[in-house]
């Protein structure tokens, strides 16, 4: 007998407003946050709808620090949780986001980047918190960012942020911008059937047994929800596999190469782009956030005069898509990376480039967006 087919659900909706879809999506139940200009909407939709969920919590918060202390004790007592952020907030949050890290929490942090530094330009585009999203913590840690550039991937990303953050067990950053998060399209919500929810892996051994920080074949321990039984030990410190602090350089090695193999690893799941004509492409165009629907049409402009132009639009900034940086740079003449920063994602192309070919970069920071011609100048140049 046939199945019937279900109706997916459009909606006009702005890129913050297509974030909390994806979050009830991806079964978002906790929030926590202190509303900031460019991503207030994604708040303010969040105490609507999430009251409206079985067991969901939102709460508004005296600042961003206890916004992630917030998330980070709901995450550990078994919720899937979010706050969301701009600059200014995002800096805040990072002696907290490091503890995150530390202790292993899968938690879900998006920030609407604005231009900084300090308080910036709250209602400008611009794309600052790059390098702030992978090193604003001290120390080395793995960290895992996304990025999206119209509002359905702001949906579709905050469901891969979600599924990121519980299978490997750590903080996922969603990197938007102004323009992304306030512009109004029509979306499809996809149903259950649509997309893969993944669940915490929690210890299937008796609570005697349990060891909070085992080392295992993937280097992610299960994590049981805190009340649930299991008894572990959640500190900053440098700690051993049952979770107390260690300065044995043994154990905090072990530690230390544990976190990082556990991404490392997996580097193929993580790393997440798309290539427009980049099949014999002559130029090839390295773009995310709103900046890659500017560089799509430059491309169409550019091939419509016969240029081999192509787009290789970033989902995942970090870990690095070395390897499809790496394997355009050696069949095409020049790199071309428009941002608006003075270029932090360039860096990384130019670091893995390593003198493959010609990197040209296209930095704009006076809040205002980079335009197709911009690019289809650079790329005609090139």
């Amino acid at each position: 007998m046939a199945t019937k087919k279900r109706k997916k659900t459009e909606i006009f909706a702005l890129g913050n407003e297509a974030v909390v879809e994806g979050a009830l999506l991806a079964g978002c139940n906790f929030y926590a946050g202190y509303p900031i200009t460019p991503s207030t909407e994604i708040a303010e939709v969040m105490s609507s709808r999430l009251p409206l969920v079985k067991d969901g919590v939102f709460i508004q918060m005296e600042d961003e620090i206890a916004s992630m202390g917030a998330i980070i004790g709901a995450s550990l007592a078994g919720r899937k949780a979010m706050t969301a952020t701009s600059g200014p907030g995002f800096s805040l949050m990072q002696e907290n986001l490091g503890y995150a890290c530390m202790t292993e929490v899968p938690l879900v942090v998006v920030n609407v980047m604005r231009g900084g530094p300090s308080t910036g330009l709250p209602t400008s585009p611009a794309q600052g918190d790059v390098q702030q999203a992978r090193w604003g913590c001290h120390g080395d840690h793995p960290i895992i960012v996304l990025s999206a550039s119209d509002v359905q991937e702001c949906l579709e990303m905050t469901v891969v942020a979600f599924n990121f953050a519980e299978k490997y067990r750590t903080p996922v950053i969603l990197l938007l911008d102004e323009i992304t998060a306030h512009t109004r399209e029509k979306i499809s919500i996809p149903g259950p059937e649509d997309f893969e929810i993944l669940a915490r892996v929690t210890p299937a051994m008796p609570p005697e047994w349990y060891v909070s920080y085992e080392e295992t074949m993937r280097g992610v321990p299960a994590l049981p929800p805190l009340g649930s039984g299991y008894r572990f030990h959640v500190t900053g410190l440098t700690h051993d596999q049952n979770g107390f602090p260690t300065s044995k350089p043994d154990e905090v090695k072990a530690l230390m190469h544990r976190q990082f193999r556990k991404i490392d690893q997996f580097f193929y799941d993580i790393q997440l782009f798309d290539e427009v004509g980049c099949e014999d492409a002559e130029v090839v165009v390295v773009a995310y956030g709103c900046v890659a629907r500017s560089a799509e049409l430059a491309v169409h402009m550019a091939r419509e005069r016969g240029v081999k132009a192509g787009l290789l639009k970033l989902r995942t900034l970090f870990p690095f898509p070395k390897t499809a940086v790496q394997a355009l740079a050696r069949q095409c003449k020049a790199l071309v990376v428009p941002e608006m920063n003075m270029g932090q994602i360039s860096r990384e192309v130019k670091r893995v480039n390593n003198g493959l070919t010609h990197v040209i970069t296209n930095n704009r920071v006076d809040g205002q967006i980079i335009t197709p011609s911009e690019i289809f100048k650079n790329i005609m140049q090139a």
